[in-house]
């Protein structure tokens, strides 16, 4: 008899070749699975979930200037989409106006360049800030970007009360997995703290932040250390907002999450049931939360970047499709598809609508929205889904022995972790255990040259140019002053956020209000 071949999920749980009854035994539906829309919302957060409403349509966009990111959003909205997701340059994250130094070279290619009101108000143009829902990727300068949008809506005559969206401003994954931090984490946490309590006061209806597995994913980890180091992180914003003398149920009903999906179909599922159990017993137990909409793990889901290949890119097609059902079936919120050619540059127009198509054939021709949770009840899902919560706990009883996710992050053991993973899941592609086809086999030796998006030349000199000119007509002794009260607050106890709003109003620039903020936190440096 041919002996069985051990198979492994990506996170390095066995794979039995069948599953039956008795590998759920000890399993109890009502109290593990619950109903959707219920306690512990393994099923759901929603009792109806697509067949209610399907998920945002939430196509991440932005590069080059304001402009050029405001026509990629109304072409997008014209296609379908129902929510916009902005991304940032490399500046704009780290805190740079583009005309610094630091800027050079970097101004728009990843992102959009965004370095003052005047540029956010190019942005928007045109969309209607009381209908649509903005998500924007953005998390040490995450205040700032939230302050634009919300001056721009007032002066669109929208309050803030009738604005909605979520801004990422995740920074301890930042210090683990990413790399676009400024200030150390403890500063770090107060401005996080500040924007829960300031946007209860005068921005209710806005996700204050996405606690982010998908860059943890993306720099190498599993799909467990995924779960469990994002939920560690959760529960420290958790523990901050606390400790300023938040509630819990004031702030934790506007808490969402953002996970990656990669191409192991089931682990994916199995990991987004899992990871919204966990947050509902933690919320309940350990944090004593009473509204349920705190006990609800909402999230948005992306396609996983790192899982695209350079070679045959038209294959990602198959894996963005793969990793979108997953994604539903794992009862997501919102979900961006990655496009085809991501690999080689930013997705061109072509490779956008394809990837928003996509969702949109699941949605209306799949029959994966017609009934809930519809893996529920299968012993391979369900064991899965276990035996993933039982692995993420373990990782979390650690965290918690350390004193939690800064102290976690401080020692360097969530970066060591993610590298140990990221370096067995290479050297697994390397000596052909793990198939990545077009990569490691059905390998094709003809070249291809397929579209690529164009970046203009002149664009960092017309940003640089708009922004100098924008400081050389403001009113700048005004905003000297407004500057020194934000210094004023970040030396005291203020929440940062109304100095901030002031001094953005007047046309202080990210990059200027960034610089207020070192001067007195000064900025992270990994080691010390």
């Amino acid at each position: 008899m041919q002996e069985d071949k051990h198979i492994y999920t990506d996170a390095g749980i066995e794979i039995r070749s069948l599953y039956t009854e008795s590998d759920l035994k000890d399993f109890d539906p009502e109290v593990i699975l619950g109903i959707p829309g219920s306690f512990p919302y393994t099923r759901g957060v929603q009792k109806d979930m697509y067949r209610g409403r399907y998920w945002t349509m939430r196509q991440y966009a932005g590069f080059g200037t304001a402009e050029a990111t405001n026509e990629r959003f109304h072409f997008l909205l014209n296609a379908g989409q129902t929510g916009l997701s902005c991304a940032f340059d490399l500046p704009t994250q780290m805190g740079y106006d583009s005309d610094h130094p630091r800027s050079d070279g970097e101004v728009g290619k990843v992102g959009v360049a965004i370095d003052s009101i005047e540029d956010m108000k190019l942005l928007m143009a045109g969309l209607p800030l009381d209908k649509v829902s903005t998500s924007m990727t953005i998390n040490a300068t995450a205040a700032i970007l939230l302050l634009f949008y919300e001056l721009v809506a007032e002066q669109n005559g929208v309050s803030g009360n009738k604005i909605n969206g979520t801004i990422q401003n995740d920074i301890l994954k930042e210090y683990a997995a990413r790399g676009t931090y400024i200030y150390p984490p403890r500063p770090s946490m107060r401005l996080i703290t500040d924007i829960f309590q300031y946007c209860k006061a005068n921005i209710p209806n806005w996700n204050t932040i996405s606690i982010s597995g998908y860059h943890i994913r993306e720099a190498g980890s599993t799909a467990v250390q995924e779960i469990a180091f994002t939920i560690a992180n959760g529960i420290s914003y958790v523990e901050a907002a606390l400790s300023a003398g938040l509630d819990v149920d004031d702030f934790a009903p506007r808490l969402s999450f953002f996970w990656n999906s990669h191409n192991n179909l089931f682990e994916e599922v199995a990991k987004f049931r899992a990871a919204r159990r966990m947050w509902a017993n933690i919320m309940k137990n350990r944090f004593h939360a009473k509204d349920s909409k705190s006990l609800k793990m909402r999230f948005h889901t992306q396609t996983g970047g790192s899982t695209l290949t350079a070679q045959q890119p038209e294959n990602n097609i198959v894996r963005v499709a793969v990793q979108s059902l997953a994604a539903v079936l794992g009862g997501t919120q919102s979900l961006h598809t990655n496009g085809f050619d991501e690999a080689l540059g930013l997705p061109t127009e072509r490779a956008a609508k394809i990837a928003l198509r996509t969702q949109q054939i699941i949605a209306y021709e799949s029959g994966a929205t017609d009934t809930v949770d519809p893996l529920a009840g299968s012993y391979y899902v369900e064991t899965l889904t276990n035996e993933m919560e039982a692995l993420a706990y373990e990782y979390l009883n650690k965290i918690d022995a350390m004193g939690g996710s800064v102290s976690a992050i401080e020692s360097g053991y969530m970066q060591e972790e993610i590298e140990k993973a990221a370096y067995s899941y290479a050297k697994a592609i390397d000596n052909g255990e793990k198939i990545v086809v077009s990569v490691n086999k059905f390998t094709d030796t003809t070249t291809e040259s397929p579209e690529v998006f164009p970046i203009d030349p002149k664009l960092q000199e017309n940003q640089v140019k708009r922004t100098k000119t924008l400081k050389a007509n403001r009113d700048n002794e005004k905003v000297k002053a407004l500057l020194e009260d934000v210094k004023s607050a970040a030396q005291g106890t203020q929440n940062l956020l109304v100095p901030m709003k002031e001094a953005l109003r007047n046309k202080a620039t990210l990059g200027e209000v960034s610089d207020v903020l070192r001067s007195v936190f000064g900025e992270f440096v990994p080691g010390n």
